[in-house]
């Protein structure tokens, strides 16, 4: 199963904005994306109330995946595990882009 590891730094966690702009980004490619952490099952991260409902926090590790049965060989894994990677970045870099307050 392809799969990817990231750590979410937007300061209020997987919610809201942030939230909104995963899932939205998990619609755009095309997988069934699943998304965990420690202590709590895999979530579809295509829906924004599942995400949100898992309380994803600043700073926890979460394991993005997409089960194997949806893939179609190698190359499509191969897509897949691009898609985690890309998807890992985007929750890494979401609070590089908030600005401490009074700055």
């Amino acid at each position: 199963m392809p799969s990817h590891q990231a750590v979410v730094t937007a300061a209020v966690g997987l919610h809201a904005r942030p939230a909104a702009m995963f899932v939205r980004a998990v619609n755009e490619t095309g997988f069934p994306v699943l998304i965990a952490r420690e202590g709590i099952s895999a979530v579809d991260a295509r829906s924004l109330l599942q995400v949100m409902a898992a309380d994803f926090q600043t700073g926890c590790t979460v394991e993005l995946s997409v089960n194997e049965e949806v893939l179609d060989g190698p190359e499509s894994a191969a897509h897949a595990l691009a898609a985690l990677r890309s998807l890992g970045s985007l929750l890494e870099s979401q609070g590089a882009s908030q600005q401490p307050v009074g700055t």
